[in-house]
């Protein structure tokens, strides 16, 4: 199992020795996401400063952009990296594509579809010669004259993520992307009995099989030397899993549980600003269905049982402890 970790920086040119440090500590891929930031900068800076590990955004904000500017980052990405960029897409929710950043929202699974769709068509056009006419629903691309066209990449193209929590962006992943990314905010259950069968549904779609895809699977860990670390680990924890199970998008995962009332409640506090409150509204029962929680030594045995038969590759989410030294043993305990 791959095992990857967020540069998590306020300065683009903290990246480099950031990524380092991932790459000596074993790490096999290293990610950034759209936050405070942009998440494409950073890669730039890591990709001079790394040899082996993969630099992926998980994710940048598609709608946000369009297709032509997302191949053209994702194509030169790809070429500073030397073959090892990862383009990682994410829908983000409507409120943040039309009040945050200005763009159109509808029928995001069918968008994202036809944005893949679009970035590959760009990407053949540049890498195997072929007449640029892509004419969809959402995007227009019939313009490519030899000016603008970069040629040939001389590592070939960048593999492209979807991530999703739904069944229907889900399934868009299976159908048009190399690799999936689930987000942070799920159980086992949920991977099994929707993730999984979501993705199988779009592979027998897009004519597809599970060879060569990869599902990353973050996920939200918990973890201590100590009984004082560790509560202010899983205080951490229930903090973010509040955050995230305030949000309509996530309902299903709630839903799942049968505990669907509590994102209705925990978004009514989000508009208060009562965080503190929300945090105290996760209990330990749904603190063990979301997140990976023990002692540091039990990480590897518990995050194996969590993704086995579900992930390719998998990261930890600690908000509370980004040191990536903190879980180098995990990571090669992992790998053995």
């Amino acid at each position: 199992m791959k095992v990857d970790a967020a540069i998590l920086v306020d300065d683009p040119r903290d990246a480099g020795a950031l990524a380092q440090r991932l790459e000596a500590a074993g790490y096999d891929g290293a990610f950034t996401f759209e936050g405070r930031h942009d998440p494409f900068l950073p890669l730039c800076v890591a990709a001079e400063h790394t040899q082996r590990i993969e630099l992926m955004t998980a994710i940048a904000v598609a709608f946000a952009r369009n297709p032509m500017l997302l191949a053209q980052l994702g194509y030169d990405l790809n070429l500073h990296a030397r073959g090892r960029f990862v383009l990682g897409l994410g829908s983000q929710i409507r409120a943040h594509i039309e009040r945050r950043f200005g763009m159109e929202w509808s029928r995001p699974a069918a968008r994202m579809r036809e944005l893949v769709q679009a970035i590959r068509a760009i990407w053949a056009c540049w890498h195997d010669g072929v007449t640029l006419d892509f004419r969809g629903d959402f995007f227009t691309h019939t313009l490519m004259t030899p000016f603008f066209d970069p040629g040939p990449h001389p590592h070939g193209l960048p593999r492209i993520f979807v991530a999703g929590v739904g069944p229907k962006m889900t399934e868009v992943a299976g159908e048009v992307a190399d690799g999936y990314f689930v987000h942070p905010f799920h159980t086992r259950d949920f991977l099994a009995t929707t993730t999984l069968p979501a993705l199988e549904r779009g592979f027998a779609r897009g004519g597809r099989t599970r060879d060569r895809f990869e599902v990353s699977c973050q996920v939200i860990v918990a973890a201590g030397d100590d009984d004082a670390t560790l509560e202010r680990a899983i205080a951490g924890a229930k903090s973010q899993i509040s955050f995230y199970a305030s949000t309509p998008a996530y309902r299903p995962v709630l839903e799942s549980l049968g505990r669907g009332a509590l994102q209705e409640e925990l978004n009514a506090l989000s508009k208060r600003g009562a965080w503190a409150e929300m945090a105290g509204r996760i209990d330990d029962a749904l603190l063990g269905e979301i997140a990976v929680v023990g002692r540091r030594g039990e990480l590897a045995a518990k995050l194996r049982a969590r993704c086995a038969g579900v992930a390719d590759r998998v990261s930890l989410v600690s908000p509370y402890a980004p040191d990536p030294d903190l879980w180098a043993d995990v990571v090669a305990e992992l790998h053995r």
